[in-house]
């Protein structure tokens, strides 16, 4: 009787472990480490041209162009980022560098040509405009995936997306209360960033526009941040992207800054 009860047990155990409730709980923070790899990690190292269109909720619209440089240091962790502007002539030579880091907080500077001043940038402030658009400085180099829980809430079969409510663990440092994320079944490219406030209202939307192929990785062209409700938002649009070209270490330091490497800005 007693081996009966056992076997019982032991086989609703494995129903209950194999039923799609339990696996989704299971596979949420391993869905969400594959889109940050997709999203920020592909090769070794990269680099593409950025046309930024800033519109505001009256229709008025500003430019924004730069190259973005980018090393890892070691896949899925550490990271080093050189963001150097061209366009328009009031930010051109304008310079944002970040050390990424997952075990702290990432260390971000600014280098400011008229002023010829490189100035640092609080870990407060990384969740402040990025060079007057709606990206965050956070959104830039990406958002440490140790700093949210997670939870697959479903699987959209018509759209192909996990669906993936993120909380954050430290609400006093984000403007937010959870974000819900649609990443793409076949590339985990996040498709979909949603952010809402603690009365569930909108605040803020990430959309993924066009996606293609780049050297075999799967790699967002054009996205856009949405500021809601007002409706302004910013476009952002990626070109001649490039992986593992061998970008040097000395890339990223505050020489680099104030004189960017023009080799790799071409």
């Amino acid at each position: 009787m007693n081996k009966q009860l056992s076997l019982s047990l032991a086989l609703i155990s494995l129903l209950f472990i194999s039923s799609p409730i339990f696996a989704a709980a299971l596979d949420a923070k391993d869905i969400i480490q594959r889109a940050n790899q997709a999203a920020y990690y592909q090769g070794e190292d990269g680099s593409a041209q950025v046309r930024m269109i800033i519109v505001d909720n009256q229709g008025g619209k500003q430019l924004r162009q730069f190259t973005i440089l980018r090393k890892d240091v070691e896949n899925l962790k550490d990271q080093r980022f050189l963001v150097v502007f061209s366009r328009p002539t009031d930010v051109k030579g304008t310079v944002f560098r970040v050390n990424k880091h997952v075990a702290q907080q990432d260390d971000r500077w600014l280098y400011l040509p008229a002023l010829d001043l490189v100035k640092r940038i609080s870990a407060g402030d990384k969740r402040t405009s990025f060079v007057g658009s709606h990206f965050y400085y956070e959104d830039v180099s990406g958002r440490n995936p140790q700093e949210d829980h997670y939870q697959l809430m479903s699987v959209d079969e018509q759209s192909a997306a996990y669906i993936i409510k993120a909380t954050p663990k430290d609400l006093d440092s984000v403007e937010y209360a959870y974000s819900i994320n649609h990443i793409d079944k076949g590339s985990f490219l996040p498709k979909q960033v949603t952010y809402y406030d603690r009365q569930d209202n909108k605040i803020r939307e990430m959309n993924v526009i066009k996606t293609q192929k780049v050297n075999g990785f799967d790699t967002v062209v054009h996205s856009r941040i949405t500021q809601l409700p007002d409706g302004g938002y910013t476009d952002m649009q990626f070109r001649r992207v490039k992986y593992d070209i061998g970008l040097p270490d000395e890339l990223f330091s505050e020489r680099s800054m104030r004189r960017p490497p023009i080799k790799w800005l071409r």
